[in-house]
């Protein structure tokens, strides 16, 4: 469906064998795809670079996120140095990026691997290899994000409107 070509999923996978079939399976469902083999790449890509190797970078995730916005990311759990459950807490404690859907996937098949990730607010866990129909089940957390996105940058420009009218009145800017 050509209307999913806007969406665009940041894919994190250590196997490069995995991440050419979940960049291929999103592909022919028409979203645009990002692949990094690490979390620390998927970070630097969002913006989100660890305070003591990047300093006062850290402090701007704005500008780097709006350069790439990402309306899901899909991350494989088991990865060397920073697992995809170290990647799902730091989006969900950024003021920025919390909001992003963040779908897990692994070939191991362990319940309290699976249901800390959907407590700490994964919204599915996949389990490998995935599958075209997987790719369906990810659709309704994309869409929601789309119509949150668009509700929040109505609020955002109501909230323009009304300070600039306000502004007059106070003498502030």
């Amino acid at each position: 469906m050509a209307v999913d070509a806007h969406f665009h999923v940041l894919a994190v996978d250590d196997s490069i064998t995995d991440r050419m079939l979940i960049e291929r399976l999103l592909r022919t469902s028409s979203y645009q795809v990002t692949t990094v083999d690490s979390v620390v790449k998927a970070l630097e890509l969002l913006g989100l670079q660890e305070h003591e190797e990047r300093g006062s970078e850290s402090a701007c995730p704005d500008r780097r996120h709006q350069e790439m916005e990402v309306n899901l990311i899909i991350t494989d759990y088991c990865m060397p140095g920073m697992t995809g459950y170290d990647l799902l807490r730091k989006i969900k404690e950024s003021e920025n990026l919390k909001d992003i859907p963040v779908v897990i996937m692994s070939s191991e098949n362990v319940p309290s691997r699976i249901n800390r990730c959907l407590e700490e607010g994964a919204e599915e866990f996949l389990l490998k290899p995935v599958q075209l129909s997987d790719v369906d089940k990810i659709k309704p957390h994309l869409l929601k994000t789309k119509a949150s996105k668009d509700q929040q940058s109505q609020d955002a420009y109501a909230n323009t409107s009304r300070k600039n009218a306000s502004s007059d009145d106070s003498g502030t800017s």
